[in-house]
């Protein structure tokens, strides 16, 4: 793999981006093993806390200097950083610098686990941090020390809120520095103002933009210089390469921090991104409608067999048989027996594995795809061979065109290029390994800047969800009456839907929050800590704001959070019931499950979760240690699975990319 070090100004090429590398599964079982030993040696070197004792010191030097000096100090060590590039000796002096900006401007200082946090994303390695600990101040310190020495960095948040949040609550810093700082969001389709935003020393931005903006600089050089060398100038260099072409959006990929960087490198990855146009086919609407009317013609069990936990649809003999029977009249692609039956297949899969409200919402007679690990709707998302248009038929939707792909990546093959990579999260531990793997990314905890004082209430594990859905109202209903703030963990719209009819039932006033109220977001989570506010949120919408604590609610417990389902992966439950407790604050978190959970349901025969069920008395909960083990047996086994679901993928992708031929900028 080509590095192309960080260096003053960045090093020269085509483009400051790294190239792609191909491995085989031997190269990541060697590079997998050597990373954990190297991991473990650079932790034991990091000397976190002799490197915060400096910063500290620098701090104090500050303290009392005239803003003027502090501006001529800054210009000194922009000098500095330019000419050395990011030298260890000079990222203590930018980070006392950052720290004693930010105190002046923002009346905030950063803590020492926060001077901790921006030194592990400085080097090229992950932060886990827990909720709450300022994540986007910490993001400051490395954003600023690579912007002074001219590294274009692009801060990465979740959503188009967080980053127009983050990026205002933050440029005074910035600006009193001399860094200029742009946005990039989806409501901005002008490519004017965007290569503005990307030419800003300090640009904030969501993945999914800059990916695609990136996929778009890739087609454009494609088309207007068949992949002629494009030389990207400025980065602080004393050199002066040929200017950029002003079609071109990026100044390449050099320094990346990304917020909740678990949920962007580990669970949005699974997807990939496609820049696509409208494939202008001949009308193919009498192909889907004539697909799906075959697929009901046909009895389920008997012609067809449906596996909810593998996700797929098989015809059985007799199905195949009776398929046969009922195209006989018919002509063209249906008088051939594999066209037939991936057509009917793939029918019964929009029939009967895509479910409404859990895998896509209908809204404005469209169909919008719900991401799965975040519950947020995905904008401009289509499925793909056809499944969108028969879903569109499926719920009486008018039938949009296919696309053409254009051009593709996975964020593990976007977010590689960097040349460096940081990032921060809430829940890492878990994927240590994987991030590692798929993106050489060390990973390093840092402690709490206080105590914890979370309370853990246990798990209890119902027969049937009624019974569930039950305890949940009368938990949330004594939370209520004590004052306490609540929020409620469900895993789909259909869920969080149902559990607002029975809180409305009793008289218990709530917000929803759910792909149908994704542009309130931010907003109603805000507000999830006021006092008696009872907020229910599907996946971890709202992730990334924090729930800050109304005066008087300490002394109450503070925030109460219930998780409704087990997810596949514990890093993923620790998302939502970490959201209380935030700096030392107090609160609690229980679960509450059901045997009927799709999870449970999956994973035990029918007749052996019916008999355990009726060990709950009087429709209580089952025995504590027993439903336990039922909901959390599988975990590590599934988290495993997904990684190498999701390594699959990438391999996959790699060889769509290939027989696509496409190039990304600077290969």
């Amino acid at each position: 793999m080509s590095r192309g070090a960080l260096r003053p100004g960045i090093a020269y090429g085509d483009t400051p981006e790294r190239s792609a590398d191909r491995e085989g599964r031997l190269d990541r079982a060697i590079r997998s093993l050597v990373g954990r030993v190297e991991q473990r040696h650079r932790v034991r070197a990091a000397r976190r806390t002799e490197f915060v004792r400096c910063v500290d010191d620098l701090s104090a030097s500050l303290r009392g200097q005239p803003d003027a000096r502090l501006r001529a100090q800054a210009q000194d060590l922009r000098h500095r950083l330019v000419v050395q590039g990011l030298a260890d000796p000079l990222i203590p002096h930018a980070f006392a610098l950052v720290r004693e900006t930010a105190r002046r401007t923002l009346g905030m200082a950063h803590f020492e686990v926060q001077l901790e946090s921006g030194w592990v994303m400085i080097q090229g390695m992950l932060a886990e941090m827990e909720t709450g600990e300022g994540k986007t101040l910490s993001a400051t310190l490395p954003a600023c020390t690579a912007a002074l020495a001219g590294i274009p960095v692009h801060v990465i948040s979740a959503n188009d809120y967080l980053v127009e949040r983050d990026a205002e609550e933050m440029r005074p810093v910035y600006e009193a520095l001399g860094l200029s700082v742009g946005v990039v969001t989806d409501r901005e389709k002008d490519p004017t103002p965007r290569r503005a935003a990307y030419a800003c020393d300090v640009t904030y931005a969501t993945a999914q933009q800059l990916a695609f903006d990136y996929l778009r600089d890739g087609l454009q050089q494609r088309r207007g210089r068949r992949r002629a060398p494009v030389r990207l100038g400025g980065l602080g260099s004393s050199e002066s390469p040929a200017e950029p072409s002003p079609a071109l959006l990026l100044r390449g990929l050099c320094f990346a921090i990304v917020d909740e960087a678990d949920s962007v490198l580990i669970d949005e990855a699974r997807t990939p991104l496609v820049l696509s146009s409208s494939a202008g086919k001949s009308d193919r609407r009498k192909l889907y409608r004539r697909a799906l009317r075959l697929a009901r013609s046909l009895e389920r069990g008997a012609d067809f067999r449906v596996d909810r936990k593998a996700r797929t649809t098989e015809l059985t003999e007799r199905g195949h048989e009776r398929l046969e029977e009922l195209t006989k009249p018919l002509s063209g692609i249906w008088t051939g027996p594999r066209r037939r039956e991936e057509w009917v297949t793939r029918a019964l899969t929009a029939l009967f594995l895509y479910e409404r409200d859990r895998h896509y919402l209908v809204r404005d007679d469209r169909i919008e795809i719900i991401d799965q690990s975040t519950g947020r709707v995905s904008a401009d998302r289509s499925w793909e061979g056809g499944l969108h248009q028969l879903i569109e038929l499926k719920e009486g939707c008018p039938v949009t065109s296919e696309r053409e792909t254009l051009a593709r990546i996975s964020y593990q093959q976007f977010f590689r290029r960097y040349l460096r990579l940081g990032g921060m999260t809430g829940t890492a531990r878990e994927v240590t390994g994987e991030l590692w793997s798929a993106y050489r990314l060390y990973t390093q905890s840092i402690s709490t800047r206080l105590p914890s004082r979370r309370r853990d209430h246990g798990t209890r594990v119902f027969a049937t969800q009624a019974a569930k859905w039950g305890a949940v109202v009368e938990r949330v209903g004594a939370a209520l009456r004590r004052g306490r703030p609540v929020l409620v963990g469900t895993w789909s719209v259909e869920a969080s839907e149902h559990l607002s009819t029975l809180l409305e039932r009793h008289g218990l006033p709530h917000r929803v929050l759910n792909a149908r109220h994704d542009a309130e977001e931010a907003g109603i989570v805000a507000q999830a800590g006021q006092p008696g506010r009872i907020t229910v949120a599907t996946r971890m919408a709202g992730r990334g704001t924090d729930i800050r604590l109304a005066p008087g609610l300490a002394e109450r417990g503070g925030l109460h959070v219930i998780a409704t389902q087990r997810s596949d992966a514990r890093r993923i439950d620790r998302q939502l019931l970490g959201r209380c407790g935030r700096q030392g604050d107090p609160g609690s978190h229980e679960a509450i499950y059901s045997l009927e959970d799709e999870p449970v349901a999956l994973r035990f025969p029918a007749g052996m979760l019916g008999w355990i069920g009726r060990l709950g008395r009087n429709g209580g909960p089952i025995p504590k240690r027993l439903g336990e083990w039922l909901t959390s047996l599988p975990q590590g086994s599934e988290e495993r699975r997904h990684a190498r679901m999701r390594r699959s993928l990438i391999d996959l992708e790699e060889f769509l990319g290939d027989l696509l031929a496409f190039s990304g900028p600077g290969e």
